[in-house]
Order: structure tokens, then sequence, then C-alpha cells
């Protein structure tokens, strides 16, 4: 293989396994950096995209977006980076900067965001990938790269909106769900100083939870703790993807409350609660450019860390294999043995 080729994994049609794949650079931008992948985790959103859940893939489909590496070239009006630093990029790896939201400072809502994602037209799960500047995060240097590699996803999934509802002291919140994004809310809710719940259909998640930072667990199918938390929460944050009761965990939200969702799950409620009891539902997308910088600096100073299992690219297959089984605890994170660090 040619040294000017990126060897990636990818899908050759929806659903199917990953296999090795080569492919020429994209041309480098004026914005943009080349960054030579070291690390790269393993999300839901990408098993989604391989299977075409979005209906917005095309293949062969290279997944990642979870990523860490060493900036190998920078465009020529990129600003702030230069060769050798290591960052992290997340799903977004651009936008037109040019929408109503774009000017907002909410990048995340660009009206062009199904081209705005990291792995278009490559993503992580390769030897380099290429995104616009403004979308590559230095990195604290203490901060392990695996550890990084999940924040800039998962992290800041969760950070956002317990950072926009976290205005008014002493909150109640339910967190609905202990899994990759699940224990990260866990971690961040209590150093934002929420009263936390942990609500998992998992019981043998207690004690884990409980070390993650609630204060409380509840088993999700157990309608006698449930009703001994009606009316309890000024905020539901739903982090799980599987079959979920809405009815009952929507009478645990006070009047006015609010549930978030972070995931895909599907939602089939009477609305009779919602209106009574003046609720409202909200989804969740990422967070903007200054979210993730502000994220990044607030889990190094409070010691916030995913739990990760690190498995060799080569092996991605069985990370995507575990992580449909539900087996992983709590995010595989993927090494590029191969990579050049910059150094």
């Amino acid at each position: 293989m040619s040294s000017s080729r990126v060897l990636g994994y990818a899908a050759r049609a929806v659903g199917q396994p990953l296999e090795p794949f080569t492919y020429e650079p994209p041309k480098l931008g004026e914005h943009d950096v080349r960054v030579s992948v070291t690390h790269c985790g393993v999300c839901h959103t990408d098993i989604h995209a391989i299977n075409d859940y979005y209906g917005i893939t095309t293949f062969p489909f290279v997944p990642g977006h979870e990523i860490v590496g060493y900036v190998s070239a920078v465009g020529r009006a990129a600003s702030g980076l230069k060769e050798g630093d290591r960052v992290g990029i997340g799903w977004q790896g651009r936008s037109c900067m040019q929408c109503e939201w774009c000017l907002q400072g909410e990048e995340q809502l660009c009206l062009d965001i199904v081209s705005s994602g990291t792995w278009v037209p490559y993503g992580g799960f390769s030897s380099s990938v290429l995104v616009d500047s403004r979308f590559a995060y230095p990195l604290p240097d203490t901060m392990p790269s695996e550890v990084a590699a999940v924040l800039v996803c998962a992290g800041i999934t969760v950070y956002s909106p317990l950072r926009s509802y976290a205005a008014q002291p002493a909150q109640k919140i339910g967190i609905i769900g202990v899994g990759g994004l699940g224990h990260l809310a866990l971690q961040f809710a209590r150093a934002l100083d929420y009263e936390v719940t942990a609500i998992s259909s998992s019981p043998e998640k207690k004690e884990q939870a409980l070390a993650f930072g609630a204060d409380h667990f509840i088993v999700s199918d157990d309608q006698t703790s449930l009703r001994q938390v009606v009316f309890g929460f000024d905020l539901l944050l739903c982090t799980a993807h599987g079959k979920i009761n809405w009815e009952a965990l929507l009478n645990t939200l006070k009047k006015n409350g609010r549930l978030v969702l972070l995931g895909f799950p599907d939602v089939a409620l009477n609305s009779t609660d919602l209106v009574t009891h003046q609720l409202s539902i909200t989804g969740s997308f990422l967070g903007n450019r200054a979210t993730m910088r502000e994220m990044l600096s607030f889990a190094q100073a409070h010691g916030i860390v995913p739990k990760v299992e690190l498995m060799p690219m080569t092996e991605v297959n069985e990370a995507i294999r575990k992580v449909k089984a539900n087996k992983a605890r709590y995010r595989i994170v993927l090494v590029n043995d191969t990579a050049d660090t910059g150094a």
C-alpha cells in the first residue's frame, strides 16, 4: 500500500461487517486540518449509521467519530493549531458557518448538519481524518487519549443539557440508563450539584451507579420504588435506547418538569399526564463549540472519566459486536498502533 493512501475499516453495504479499505486522502481545504488517528471510540451511533438507521449513509462507509490524534497537516487559513498538536474530534467535523444557527454560535443545529459529520467523507476507524480546524479541540496534556475520545462525543452529549438546566439550586434529577452515556451523566450531574437518582433495568449496576455519583438507585420496572418518587424529579435525562415504561417514568416528574432525550428511543405515551402536569419533552443534540471546550475543562477539573475498555483497531468488528450485545462496560476505544503521533 502506498504511504500516501489512508487505511480505514469500511462497511461495503448496509449492515455488513467492516473490512480493510484504502482511499486517497481527501483534499486539504483552507480551514482544514488532517489528523493522524491514534484512538477512536465505538458509539451506538456508528452502528446505527452502518445499518443506515438515519437513511443518510453512503457506502463504502468508514464509521468513527470519537477521535483523538495528532495534527499532521494544516490548511492555510486554519488558526490555533499546528502540526504535532494532539486534538479531540467529536461527531461534528464542520458546519456551514453561514446559516442562522451557526451565526448564533449553535453550530450543532446547522442546517447542513447531514454533511457536517466527521465521517464525511470517511470517519475515524482509519489512519487519518480531515476536519475543519474549528472543530478540532486541543486537549489538556494530562488527559489520557482514551478518556478524551469518549468525552468529545458522550461527554458533550450529556454535559450540554445538564449544564443548560442546572441553573437552579438543589434540583433533583433522574438519569435513565447506566451505560455508555449514563455512567458519564451520573458523574457530571454529581459535579453540577444535582441530587442524582440512577434508573436502570439492571439491578446489578447499583453499586457502580453509586460509585459514579448517584445518590439513589431505582430498578426501572420496580413499580413500588417508582411510586415512592412520584412528582420527585425536576428533570429526567434519558440515555437509554431499549424498551421504556414512559408513563410510569413521566409520573416521577414534578409539575412543569422536563424529560430530555439524548439517544433515539422509541417514544409512545398517553398525552394526558403530559398536558395536565404541564410537562416538556426535549431533545438535545451534541453541543456547540464553546460548550465542548467548557466540558473538557470541567471534566479535567472534576476528575470525570469514562470507564474504558481498550481494543486494537484491527478488532473493530469484535468491538462492534460487544457494543451491540450491551457487553461494553462502559465504552470501547480502539487503539490504532500504526498512527503517526507527529512527535
